[in-house]
């Protein structure tokens, strides 16, 4: 059978200079709505629009269902409807399911279901396809139509997205809104070799390497360069530019190497390359050399040292050009070189968060100073060095959410608390502390044979759903997925690190005796 042709993505009809300042004078609208929200009780806040459109316009291998779960993972904003002059028209492939918006809504406190979803409107193209939302509405004008129709003043509306590029400019052009996030010229600064010239610039500290490759004969003339420098070096990373979740990532091993004016030096050099360690199991020396082709990257030196871990800081830019550290975390990394992207514990380790959110700082202001918007992250590694003291390298800018975007945010919409920088915790309105141990890859394919309904009735059963009294206990995100997948997400909120900790196991081994139980054939009825 023909595969169907997707639909085409109709021009703007206006020249790109043309597109660049109509998205400008859009973007200037931000300022005088974010001072009318910003900083007010929800009473005193006036009425607005937001638009959440979580696509995945990004190299990204996902598709069908887990798709729709990334969608999802943002129904987190939910909790925005607790403002009570808030609209909310939030856009998926697929229609969420009701059991699904249910539980999302009623988690949050202090709000009249009714009242809630009177103001919430899902949006969805039907569209299963393994492509980005953003195109499944840009090649829909009338959709696009549609829900700009459904904003009753424009000059009271923004749209939040997964990530800015210029498909998602498009889309604030079509609506007529403004973009809660960095202008599309300004992507390059969430890659790899971006990422690097910023910590440059911002005198942080990060590890030696190269960055702007664009082939292997690159990577190969900047290993050596790195490897005469720093003879020591025990293994390198290369990186492409816009790898996702250390998907775009490879180790190659130096040890052993001899000295780069050694004539068996190239041929050795070579050896290494062939036997690269891929992050991801589909990539090979011949897919990761187009990639490198095709966007560009770099090669650094990998950390290594004693404690190695890799923390990481989020920040926000306002449309004010304030810099806020809104949280630390220690990222839970699995993969075959333990650069993937698992989960995460909050609060990162107070030993060593004052000092990445320092580093952090001096990075988000250089972001802010070169137009920068909206949230974002910066990835650090950390090793005790030889006087025992903490030391730190930023590694990478995620210049967009993420996967430690939506557990801080439930936190922060259950409890009413607050993240404190200085201190390095969490405090809700009681003073008492908060942490979570958070992760999207609770996995098996024992666990397809569950709906989204079967764990809701699981954790409930078990005494694990969030309980508002004590503010502990296990939420679920990235639900649509887990019976195709067998996978799906939890957050657990504990009063300790220990706790947290608890909950989360616990979730994670009262699952595995249920689907065990639940795929166990039962003996056939006698007739």
């Amino acid at each position: 059978m023909a595969m169907m042709k997707p639909l085409e993505v109709p021009p703007l009809g206006i020249s790109e200079r043309e597109a660049e300042i109509q998205f400008e004078k859009l973007q200037a609208k931000l300022i005088p709505l974010w001072e009318s929200i910003s900083g007010l009780n929800p009473e005193e806040q006036g009425e607005q629009t937001v638009v959440i459109v979580p696509s995945q316009s990004i190299e990204f291998d996902c598709k069908g269902a887990e798709m729709q779960s990334y969608e999802e993972r943002m129904l987190f904003l939910l909790m925005l409807l607790r403002q009570p002059r808030t609209r909310m028209i939030y856009v998926t492939s697929q229609t969420i399911l009701p059991a699904t918006l249910d539980y999302y809504v009623s988690l949050m406190p202090g709000v009249i279901t009714s009242h809630a979803m009177q103001r919430f409107i899902n949006v969805a193209p039907e569209d299963r396809s393994p492509r980005a939302l953003t195109t499944k509405l840009l090649e829909r004008p009338h959709l696009c139509e549609k829900i700009r129709s459904m904003i009753p003043d424009l000059n009271r509306a923004h749209l939040i997205t997964y990530t800015v590029t210029i498909q998602e400019r498009d889309l604030a052009l079509r609506l007529g809104i403004p973009l809660y996030g960095s202008d599309p010229s300004l992507f390059y600064l969430g890659g790899k070799s971006g990422g690097r010239e910023v910590f440059a610039a911002a005198g942080a500290c990060y590890p030696i390497g190269v960055e702007n490759l664009r082939s292997m004969d690159d990577v190969r003339t900047a290993i050596a360069a790195m490897h005469a420098k720093k003879p020591s070096i025990g293994k390198a990373m290369v990186k492409l530019n816009d790898g996702v979740s250390g998907e775009g990532n490879a180790v190659i091993d130096l040890e052993g190497l001899p000295d780069p004016a050694d004539p068996s030096y190239a041929n050795a050099m070579e050896e290494r390359l062939q036997t690269m360690v891929y992050e991801a199991s589909s990539v090979n020396v011949e897919k990761f050399s187009d990639g490198m082709e095709k966007i560009g990257g770099i090669v650094e030196e990998r950390i290594q040292g004693r404690d190695f871990l890799s923390p990481s800081v989020q920040m926000r830019i306002s449309p004010l050009g304030e810099v806020e550290i809104l949280s630390t975390h220690d990222q839970l990394l699995g993969g075959p070189s333990g650069g993937s992207f698992l989960g995460s514990r909050f609060p990162a380790d107070t030993e060593y968060g004052r000092l990445i959110a320092s580093e952090a700082e001096k990075i988000g202001e250089r972001l802010a100073d070169l137009g920068a918007l909206g949230r974002f992250a910066v990835d650090f590694v950390v090793v005790r060095d030889e006087d025992d003291r903490w030391q730190s390298y930023a590694i990478e800018i995620n210049l967009r959410l993420g996967g430690t975007t939506h557990p801080f945010q439930i936190l922060q919409f259950l409890t009413g608390g607050r993240f404190y920088p200085d201190a390095g915790v969490f405090r809700s309105p009681n003073g008492q502390e908060k942490y979570y141990t958070a992760s999207d890859h609770l996995e098996s394919t024992l666990y397809r044979a569950f709906s989204p309904d079967d764990l809701f009735d699981i954790v409930i059963r078990h005494g694990l759903h969030f309980d508002q009294a004590s503010q502990t206990g296990i939420l679920l995100h990235m639900l649509p997925t887990v019976g195709e997948n067998g996978r799906f997400g939890v957050v657990a909120v504990g009063n300790s690190p220990e706790e947290a900790d608890e909950l989360y196991e616990r979730i994670h081994s009262v699952i595995q005796d249920e689907s065990e139980r639940a795929t166990t054939v039962p003996a056939l009825p006698l007739v």
